[in-house]
């Protein structure tokens, strides 16, 4: 295999062994970088002066050396948070076709963990990416001020495809360094589907036998060796926790196709992004059916947990009424309530790139719509309600919204609070 420019090699020369095993520049000399899969600088830095050194391949850690996912890890995406927490520690598939958002929810995820100072390290992994995007990429999180808790592994579509191959595990192998130190790092994949293909060129090449879709037979074990070290480690170990979200694109929305099925069952959950919802211009495009977390609500602060209950309940049982209301004639007022609130709820959940929420203005704004504050407000006036609430209570209350963000669980009075504010602003929007 070769790592790098094939062009001054030559047929019959000669290859002499390391006596080493392939390893990578590992440790807090990385934050802020673009490297390549072997440690390299790209960004045009000085060279990296990293003490340590990492394995790229390394065995996960056995079931003893675990600990049940328990802390949250927030997204800043109230949907996701709200209905599919992530825990620290837990891997997260983002599932969709191409160009309905995936990679948008993995940055605004990443920069949430700036906001918020949660201390959590990103490791984004670009495997086979336009170099242009990857600049683009660097450019915002600079402007975000993201960038200093980051490490970028670049390779581009022209990269040979060992490079590619090896881009997840070299990533894997610096984020390692934080997990193993008691610190926190969250591994973004993307995208696995174009590892997969990387390997089947490789494996085609080494002349191994194709099996199902021409990737190779131990195309299983090439991702589940590589998600299986993600983990929340136990209190002897440090406590340290890798969190990772995949991503894989799908075909015309087609989860049953080999690399997505294989990579579903070795995560925690998917989030599945649905190319109709984006169109209609529900974005983030999550699909409420399809998407779970299989840690849920363990990994959930309990302000949010308080809050979000109803939500997945009243957004599936909207789904299903809305088909009925295109007959629109005669419905009983209890189903035009449900219809009305899913339709709130939905205009709710859209939400803009790169504006993660921090938990109080999450809390605030779910509130308001699942405990009816502002059922009187139309809903193409919810996002404004939303804005006014929040700027209100931050502007008159900010010390009770501190005090909610830290994630515990709102007080009567807090409700009260929400209630009085939330109702005065529905009655300003109740005539437009």
């Amino acid at each position: 295999m070769l790592l790098g420019e094939d062009s001054a090699v030559k047929a019959g020369q000669s290859v002499r062994l390391k006596g080493t095993v392939l390893d990578v520049p590992v440790g807090p000399e990385l934050l802020g970088r673009v490297v390549d899969p072997l440690g390299r600088p790209l960004d045009g830095g000085p060279a990296i002066k990293a003490k340590q050194r990492g394995l790229v391949e390394r065995e996960a850690i056995g079931v003893m050396g675990r600990k049940s996912v328990h802390e949250p890890l927030m997204t800043g995406i109230v949907s996701i948070d709200a209905m599919f927490p992530i825990g620290r520690g837990q891997r997260e598939l983002i599932i969709g076709d191409r160009q309905t958002g995936k990679t948008a929810l993995a940055i605004d995820t990443m920069i949430n963990q700036a906001k918020q100072k949660t201390g959590v390290v990103n490791v984004y992994v670009a495997i086979g990416q336009k170099l242009s995007k990857i600049a683009r990429l660097v450019d915002r999180l600079k402007q975000e001020g993201v960038m200093d808790q980051t490490i970028i592994v670049a390779t581009g579509p022209s990269d040979p495809a060992s490079l590619l191959y090896l881009a997840p595990y070299s990533g894997t192998a610096m984020g390692e360094y934080f997990r193993d130190n008691s610190q926190h790092a969250l591994m973004i994949y993307d995208d696995l589907t174009k590892h997969a293909v990387a390997y089947r060129q490789m494996s085609l090449l080494l002349r191994r036998p194709p099996g199902r879709e021409a990737y190779p037979g131990d195309v299983f074990y090439l991702h589940s060796r590589l998600l299986e070290r993600s983990a929340k480690l136990s209190d002897e170990l440090g406590a340290g926790s890798l969190t990772a979200l995949p991503i894989i694109e799908t075909q015309a929305g087609d989860i049953s196709a080999y690399i997505p099925t294989n990579v579903i069952s070795i995560t925690d959950g998917q989030i599945f992004l649905e190319t109709d919802l984006f169109y209609q211009g529900i974005r983030p495009a999550i699909s409420a059916g399809l998407s779970v977390s299989r840690v849920g609500g363990a990994a959930q602060s309990p302000a949010v947990k308080s809050v979000s209950g109803n939500l997945k309940l009243g957004l599936s049982q909207f789904r299903e009424l809305a088909s009925f209301a295109q007959f629109g004639s005669d419905l009983d007022a209890a189903t035009k309530q449900q219809i009305d609130r899913g339709q709130r709820l939905t205009e709710l959940l859209k939400q803009p790139q790169y504006a993660p929420m921090s938990i109080w203005q999450q809390v605030v704004s779910i509130m308001s719509v699942s405990n009816g504050f502002f059922d009187t407000v139309p809903a193409s006036h919810i996002k404004d309600a939303q804005g006014a609430l929040l700027t209100k209570l931050w502007a008159d209350h900010k010390k009770a919204m501190q005090t909610l963000d830290k994630g515990g669980k709102p007080t009567e009075d807090d409700v009260k609070l929400v209630k009085k504010v939330a109702t005065a602003i529905a009655k300003g929007l109740e005539d437009k």
